[in-house]
């Protein structure tokens, strides 16, 4: 069932993280399993955010053995981040086995990820100016205490709560996907794409990376290659209700932006609430009404429809 929850400031940045973790605390009936965040800070000037993982939740409660290889998983990953000429300004310990790096790099940011990927385990979340991934086992105030995530200033985020029917139960399998690695492209999803394995050979093909088998991951990677490519992020969108088989909503932010998109039978729910200052969405109102308590109106988009804000 899922559920999927974005917002976007258009005017200053405020508490998403708080906002975000209240609207998907709100949909946890929806999905148990696990939840996620892509929070997009205020950037810092020729700075990126590094947030990787090296093992999952579950491995750590097994021992001492385990503890030990997360930290020579880390050890490694600090290694070649030097010997790839990296600054790391400041690293973070947001969990045991989860870390984020505000780090400095002018080359290449595929074989920085490569390089990094191939330690034993070690998996990036999200490498950004401005996009920051976090997802974990639990509902969103837990994964939101863990992660310290309430008071994080931003423009706009996107969320999910998930309910496993396809996949494990494990960080990789959790929603959002990052679209490695073109930075700073996140999308959250609810429904099934019958085309998956098409679509996704096609882009494998083109030399993208999937970390999972969540049809999810694929949507934001067909974003991302079609944005690479010098297509607007809207006509990205119209395009995939074209080319994306099966029943789906989906969120997907950018830098600066947030967008929406309905299949062709509109099926999946989403709920819409806009004002000049703030736009809010979500599976349900109930959501909605967490940020805005107050009367409001608001709207269920249509099948086919697209719509995209700018922060």
């Amino acid at each position: 069932m899922c559920g999927i929850a974005g917002i976007i400031h258009r005017k200053k940045a405020a508490d998403v993280g708080t906002e975000m973790t209240a609207m998907l605390q709100s949909l946890k009936h929806r999905g148990p399993d696990s939840t996620g965040f892509a929070i997009y800070g205020v950037p810092s000037k020729n700075e990126y955010v590094l947030r990787f993982k090296v093992a999952e939740q579950e491995d750590v409660a097994k021992g001492y053995d385990i503890h030990q290889q997360v930290k020579d998983r880390r050890a490694e990953v600090d290694r070649r981040l030097a010997e790839l000429g990296v600054k790391v300004v400041k690293a973070e310990d947001a969990t045991e086995y989860a870390y984020r790096y505000r780090i400095k790099y002018k080359g290449d940011m595929r074989k920085l990820a490569d390089y990094i990927e191939d330690v034993a385990s070690t998996e990036i979340l999200s490498l950004g100016t401005g996009l920051e991934l976090i997802k974990d086992l639990g509902d969103a105030t837990t994964v939101s205490d863990q992660y310290s995530l309430k008071g994080f200033k931003g423009t706009h985020a996107i969320g999910h709560t998930r309910m496993a029917t396809e996949s494990d139960v494990d960080i990789r399998s959790a929603h959002p996907y990052w679209a490695y690695p073109y930075h700073d492209i996140s999308v959250v999803h609810n429904g099934q794409l019958t085309n998956y394995w098409i679509m996704r050979r096609q882009l494998e093909r083109k030399d993208f990376r999937f970390m999972s088998n969540c049809d999810s991951e694929l949507i934001a990677v067909y974003i991302a290659d079609k944005m690479q490519t010098g297509i607007e992020l809207d006509d990205a969108m119209n395009q995939s209700i074209e080319e994306l088989d099966g029943v789906f909503t989906y969120l997907v932010a950018t830098a600066d932006s947030l967008g929406m998109a309905k299949d062709t039978m509109a099926a999946k729910p989403m709920v819409l609430y806009e004002s000049d200052d703030l736009v809010a969405m979500a599976s349900e109102e109930v959501a909605i009404r967490q940020v805005l308590p107050h009367e409001i109106d608001t709207i269920d988009p249509y099948d086919r429809e697209v719509r995209v804000w700018r922060s």
